[in-house]
């Protein structure tokens, strides 16, 4: 039979061809080769999908969707839970209240990093310690918790109070500093002890500014920020070889943690409600009307029967039974960890004390703008470009302080941290998803979402509409020429609301309060410049990664 060359050929190069394609699905399929180019890359720079670890103190809340809102009788008419179904993604929370001892902790290092009687740093200290003197009742006595409930060890393990809700977001921030640092020590990223034995006002550690230039962080210290080669060497032309250059931690590395924050209001109720708990044969059994399974405040199980489940007030005068007979344990606060967790694993989720969310308050949820990670309170800022073109850090010279409505004096930033400016036309101009820095009053009945709003008349006209909507009273604290503090109350006979954009929602029932506000979904507010003695908080962290570890993602 005559075969024709063409055709020869042809089955030749098809051969050639199937050859080439399956050395080359070998080379890309093999250690090391990018699945994007083909191209060997350095292997120890491919970084192997790697868990999230829950920071100290934390337990891990799988996200999902839930009801948030009111389950129960409005019997308080504030219409201001109405029922929305949200997603929250997954994220950790602080297993208990941040307590009277972890607080220490943080007094005990800004006393010994900003010292009080340094004239530069004098403000610094007395602007995070609590204010004991919440505990104070004109008709009560109560001197002996104003002179030792912080401080006393008998205290150390109740739930800190008196702490306002710009406190709890500063105690946040040096918590996710300390924590980084620590993290970065331990990885041989930092000198040795260095996060106790070196740390000076003019060298104290933001994570944040390691991350964005790692070679002036902590002073720019050589010796206390390192660099580390990992092990590699290179070889050079002679022959011979070195330790490779080093590098700093990144994101990248995988080792440095999101940052402690306060949760947000949606996060706190689903973390509180732990529906979790509702399935049964993998049949929802619908929402709860407390952080336990039941209808009542007290233990149906056979070996604790009777026992109250929280910590709150029972009736009047009655804030913990009688004596040996239907107690919760305590009269005010107790300490953590003294009521059984709730199907997350958390403690306190309903009374002990009532605690900050991060959300100004509005009546409204608006789950038509937004049903996923819902929050009220987005300010966007950027990092201050200095003249010279470079980041600027906050110094002793440029640090700003805040004077609170009753005169407290709080620092706003801390030497070494990176200072924010708000963001501007450079990052919103033509976005769809956000067109200014401040987004508190989106969508709140206040402003442009007013009715009263005119969109064809001049910015004073608006200003005149505007006060037919949230015209809270403006106090104001000034100081004159001599330094004197100067306070100014609005007397004001037409304001109609106390709603403004610096009062914050507060969550979960107290010691000083009654059954009715156990329940997850109530919600109240408060001037985030001022505290209580039934007010605590606790802190949560952002997951990065899958929404669970339980399900694979699937390969092909």
């Amino acid at each position: 039979m005559k075969v024709n060359k063409i055709t020869v050929f042809r089955l030749m190069l098809s051969v050639i061809v199937a050859i080439g394609f399956a050395s080359c699905s070998k080379k890309s399929s093999s250690k090391g080769a990018s699945r994007a180019t083909g191209w060997n890359v350095d292997s120890k720079k491919v970084q192997a999908a790697k868990k999230q670890e829950a920071g100290p103190g934390l337990v891990f809340v799988e996200g999902g969707t839930f009801t948030m809102g009111r389950v129960q009788d409005d019997v308080m008419h504030d219409w201001n839970n109405t029922p929305t179904q949200q997603h929250v993604q997954s994220f950790y929370m602080d297993e208990t209240e941040v307590t009277n001892f972890m607080y220490l902790e943080y007094l005990d290092w800004v006393k010994n990093v900003f010292s009080p009687t340094d004239e530069n740093y004098k403000d610094v200290y007395n602007g995070v310690v609590p204010d004991t003197l919440v505990w104070r009742n004109r008709l009560g006595y109560n001197e002996t918790m104003t002179n030792n409930y912080l401080r006393h060890p008998a205290y150390a393990e109740y739930p800190v109070v008196g702490v306002n809700w710009i406190q709890a977001v500063d105690f946040a921030k040096w918590r996710t500093d300390r924590v980084n640092e620590g993290i970065l020590e331990k990885n041989g990223y930092l000198k040795k002890n260095s996060k106790t034995e070196d740390v000076t006002a003019d060298n104290s550690f933001s994570t944040e500014a390691y991350l964005m230039s790692p070679s002036t962080a902590r002073g720019g210290s050589e010796e206390i920020v390192l660099q580390k080669s990992k092990g590699r060497t290179v070889k050079s032309k002679d022959g011979s070889t070195s330790e490779a250059k080093g590098v700093y931690a990144q994101r990248s590395s995988g080792i440095i943690m999101p940052e402690y924050r306060l949760p947000t209001e949606a996060e706190w109720e689903y973390a509180a409600a732990a529906d979790v708990g509702q399935r049964e044969y993998n049949i929802y059994k619908g929402q709860k009307k407390y952080p336990w399974s039941g209808e009542y405040t007290r233990s149906g199980k056979r070996q604790n029967r009777g026992d109250q489940l929280a910590n709150f007030k029972q009736g009047n005068g009655d804030y913990g039974g009688i004596a040996g007979w239907s107690d919760d344990g305590a009269d005010i606060t107790n300490a953590v960890k003294s009521y059984p967790a709730n199907d997350f694993g958390l403690y306190d989720m309903a009374g002990n004390v009532a605690e900050w969310v991060a959300d100004v308050y509005r009546p409204i949820i608006d789950n038509e703008a937004n049903d996923f990670n819902y929050f009220r309170g987005n300010l966007y800022t950027k990092n201050k470009i200095g003249p010279d073109g470079k980041i600027e850090l906050v110094t002793k010279e440029n640090m700003k302080y805040d004077t609170l409505s009753n005169g407290k004096i709080i620092a706003r930033n801390l030497p070494g941290e990176i200072a924010q400016v708000p963001v501007d036309e450079q990052e919103t101009y033509l976005r769809q998803n956000f067109d200014k820095s401040n987004n508190i009053n989106y969508r709140d009945g206040d402003r442009q979402s007013s009715r009263y709003y005119n969109f064809g008349s001049s910015e004073s006209d608006n200003e005149k509409e505007i006060d037919k909507m949230y015209n809270s009273p403006k106090h104001n604290v000034t100081t004159d020429s001599l330094g004197n503090m100067v306070r100014k109350y609005d007397k004001s006979s037409k304001r109609t609301t106390l709603i403004n954009d610096q009062i914050r929602v507060y969550k979960g029932g107290s010691w000083r309060d009654r059954a009715y506000w156990l329940d997850p979904a109530q919600r109240r507010y408060f001037p985030q410049d001022m505290a209580t003695d039934y007010i605590g908080f606790r802190c949560a962290m952002s997951r990065v990664g899958p929404k669970s570890d339980k399900r694979k993602t699937p390969r092909n």
